[in-house]
């Protein structure tokens, strides 16, 4: 279906012909008439599927119809990176538009922080926030939410996972009159079906693709011992021509060790994590979107927050713990119908957690056999438990893990966004088990 089918007003036709729009994914094309006829939504669609500019093309072509008289939309999202982004999309989509909008996200930053302040008391047609930062703005007074049209939830289930339903509803609270409400969601737990009770008015239900990774991700897994991971990995990239490569590891001490390693073979890459400055995060960003980075070495903290196109390959450091965020780390790659490869590195402990990904997306993976030179890495066997982790969650001993690699110490305890939330709960067991670790010496020293 092409946009010009959806009878959008001549300046949204515009704005989608200078972007090089032209036809339709399936998400926009289900639901982009659903939302144009005023009704309430709940979709199921992950990253990659075309989902922001689902909603955000039918709200702006309402709001140039209709007038904008203050704030008239809001787009709730879990992370910083993706407020960043949605909003790059929108001030895309609303170049030739008299729409204004901002994003509202967390940070230490006293000119970000004034900035959010001048234009939510101010006005700004579109609010794209993260709850916990929106909450710290409400509180202060200035914030007037009786004119906000439409409220969307973008990755629901995500910022539920972040614990930010309370959040959540303090901030609908605030909302005054009629609205229309969109929730998108990747996956479909019962607590999202509880939180749309709540929210939403005889919705429509649309549900795209859900949990399979795109048909041009070519998916290969390595059985590995912890201690040849970054060699495995100097060897897939050495003398590769690759413009822009993602690898993704569990917990920030990884990315820096990962970072490190591949900083002293000399490749171009950059690390993003929650240490960063926000300031930081974004130039990091922005040096891989404009390829002047080819590697970016995150933890999941980016994995549903990045938007860049065309890259070639997505390497899992490690198995995620969620087989969720398996898809949504290697739908980085063959976004908008292009190819791309993901390989994931697997050792003797995360064979049960890689076992619950080819269930989940209802296919077996290819195990690539390793490179010439290489030890034999560990026999797949799926129903091998991960004791080691069970037993760190319980606060057993920090084993190592094969030949030197190093132990899990659980979550990775990467800060919820908004300035003033951190996970709970695992924290100082974290601390302790870092503390002990540092204090034996027993740190890995990668091979490059």
């Amino acid at each position: 279906m092409k946009f010009t089918e959806f009878g959008f007003e001549a300046e949204i036709l515009d704005g989608l012909q200078a972007m090089r729009f032209d036809e339709a994914t399936p998400v926009q094309e289900q639901t982009i008439p659903v939302i144009m006829q005023g009704r309430d939504l709940i979709a199921c669609a992950q990253t990659g599927t075309g989902k922001t500019a689902a909603y955000l093309l039918p709200v702006l072509n309402a709001l140039i119809k209709g007038g904008n008289s203050g704030a008239s939309a809001l787009v709730l999202v879990p992370t910083r990176e993706l407020a960043i982004q949605i909003d790059q999309q929108l001030q895309g989509f609303s170049y030739f538009l008299p729409v204004t909008s901002i994003a509202v996200y967390g940070g230490n930053d006293a000119d970000l922080w004034d900035q959010q302040r001048r234009a939510l008391s101010g006005g700004v047609d579109v609010i794209v926030a993260t709850p916990g930062r929106l909450i710290q703005h409400l509180a202060m007074g200035y914030c007037r939410f009786n004119s906000i049209k439409y409220l969307i939830l973008d990755e629901a289930d995500r910022m539920l996972d972040m614990g930010f339903h309370d959040d959540i509803m303090q901030i609908v609270k605030q909302l005054e009159g009629t609205r229309q409400t969109l929730l998108f969601s990747a996956t479909m737990p019962p607590k999202i079906r509880d939180l749309s009770r709540k929210l939403l008015n005889e919705p429509e239900e649309i549900s795209i693709a859900i949990s399979k990774p795109a048909e041009g991700i070519l998916q290969a897994a390595y059985l590995v011992y912890d201690y040849q991971k970054i060699k495995l990995i100097d060897s897939l990239l050495r003398g590769k021509e690759l413009t822009s490569v993602v690898i993704f590891a569990s917990t920030k001490i990884k990315v820096k060790e990962i970072y490190k390693a591949l900083k002293s073979g000399k490749y171009p890459v950059e690390a993003i994590h929650s240490d960063l400055q926000q300031a930081e995060r974004e130039e990091v960003m922005l040096n891989f979107r404009n390829r002047r980075t080819q590697i970016l070495v995150a933890t999941d903290i980016i994995a549903r927050g990045i938007d860049v196109d065309g890259i070639d390959l997505v390497i899992n450091y490690d198995v995620p713990n969620d087989a969720e965020d398996y898809v949504h780390r290697v739908g980085r790659t063959a976004r908008a119908k292009s190819s791309g490869v993901a390989l994931t590195l697997i050792n003797e402990y995360d064979m049960g957690k890689f076992g619950m990904i080819e269930k989940l997306i209802g296919s077996t993976i290819f195990k690539s056999p390793l490179p010439e030179g290489f030890e034999p890495g560990p026999e797949y066997d799926p129903g091998k438990g991960d004791f080691r982790q069970k037993f760190n969650r319980q606060g057993g001993r920090n084993f190592k893990g094969g030949n030197g690699g190093r132990g899990g110490t659980g979550r990775s305890g990467e800060q919820r966004d908004g300035g003033d939330r951190k996970g709970k709960g695992y924290n100082g067991k974290r601390k302790f088990l870092k503390k002990r670790h540092d204090s034996q010496g027993n740190s890995p020293k990668p091979e490059a």
